[in-house]
């Protein structure tokens, strides 16, 4: 069968994307940001890059096809020898509607382990019950567009108990003593272990009836998703980590290990280019408790903030420990203009005003390009749009 035409890797080109109807997801929130009608159906992710499980194409031609063509034209020779024939990240725009899974990812052995392990025992990567759908790490940074919320790390063990003893719910206190005691690490898996087993079911009940009729603005958070969830053992656990809200221009962080859940808002997520999630509750998709409680971090730790950097005017630049990906949002104005050098792929995303490259292609919100390695660009226009690209790495 001949293989379609490749435009050249000497200029920017067209994204044609694909949204993810997730359940979670807002049926208003995308149309209305990017000027589309809605479908009626909920609209939660809208993927940019080259993934299999929905992967952006240029014409006819899915992106990673046209990557492994001619990787160093398309990567650039130090991300290809770096990362392979492959985009090494994937942008996505989140529309939360309603709380995402309480879930956590793996680092790269135990993402290239368990995914090997469950080749081994044959079980389809399309399987409901499989758990590793790649053998890749997935770090990721989120940041907002609206007003953004979620649950992020373990709280301090004693704040953590401090949060239950405000419930006023008959039965708490072992748990209680427990995370007022002993070694932080182990208080925290112990308790949130016991949290998820089936003995807590009554205790569940009792919390989650307590969630629903407290008026106190601390536990709003965790009162909605036992509205979203009525019954799920993720209720109670999410009571452990914290809950961290971000304004728009501010970025989240998640390494490996780190437990986290998105409550509700628009934000802008760029990642590894990976879809390995763990999940523990709050979900309909695949539960893995005993493999998620051998992946999570159990130490207490603060969400991780992300400050953008401003060397010019009109340009944040995003900067997270992982090799893979780095995020820049442009807010050009008028005449104001920014040149994205060549060396490296890049992906550029509008989602306010318009965005133009070069002459001779314009953005509006919810189009994006990709700018190969081969090609430079200068990014112009009114509004706002954000640019993808590798992180900081060495040879």
């Amino acid at each position: 069968m001949p293989q379609p035409d490749l435009p050249p890797a000497s200029a920017p080109m067209r994204l044609a994307t694909t949204i993810r109807p997730y359940d979670w997801g807002s049926v208003t929130a995308l149309p209305r940001l990017f000027g589309t009608e809605p479908t009626g159906k909920p609209q939660a992710e809208l993927w940019m890059g080259a993934h299999p499980g929905a992967p952006s194409t240029v014409g006819d031609v899915p992106l990673g096809d046209l990557i492994a063509r001619d990787p160093t034209a398309t990567l650039g020779a130090r991300t290809a020898a770096r990362f392979g024939p492959e985009l090494p990240y994937l942008l996505k725009v989140l529309a939360i509607e309603r709380p995402l899974s309480l879930q956590v990812h793996p680092t790269s052995e135990q993402a290239a382990a368990g995914y090997a392990g469950e080749n081994a025992r044959g079980i389809p990567l399309d399987d409901f019950a499989r758990t590793y759908k790649d053998a890749s790490h997935k770090p990721e940074m989120v940041c907002a567009l609206t007003p953004f919320h979620g649950l992020c790390g373990f709280r301090a063990p004693a704040s953590a108990a401090g949060l239950l003893d405000r419930l006023g719910v008959p039965g708490l206190r072992p748990w209680i003593d427990t995370l007022t005691s002993g070694e932080p690490a182990r208080a925290v898996r112990t308790v949130f272990a016991e949290m998820l087993g089936e003995a807590a079911r009554p205790l569940r009940d009792l919390i989650e009836r307590a969630l629903l009729g407290s008026a106190e603005p601390g536990l709003a958070a965790y009162g909605d998703i036992a509205r979203a969830y009525p019954g799920d053992p993720g209720i109670t656990a999410a009571l452990l980590l914290n809950h961290v809200e971000l304004e728009p221009g501010q970025a989240l962080y998640l390494g490996a290990g780190v437990p986290h859940a998105y409550l509700g808002g628009i934000g802008v997520e760029i990642m590894a280019n990976s879809d390995n999630v763990l999940r523990c509750g709050l979900t309909s998709k695949h539960v893995d408790v005993a493999e998620l409680m051998r992946v999570v971090e159990f130490g207490p730790s603060e969400p991780f903030l992300v400050e953008p950097e401003r060397d010019t005017p009109g340009a944040y630049d995003y900067r997270p420990p992982a090799p893979e990906f780095a995020l820049t949002r442009y807010e050009p104005a008028g005449e104001s203009a920014y040149e994205l050098a060549g060396g490296v792929p890049r992906i550029v995303l509008c989602v306010e005003g318009e965005t133009r490259l070069g002459d001779d292609l314009t953005l509006r919100p919810g189009e994006s390009a990709f700018v190969p390695a081969a090609a430079s660009a200068r990014l112009s226009g009114k509004g706002t749009a954000y640019g993808a690209r590798p992180g900081a790495f060495t040879m």
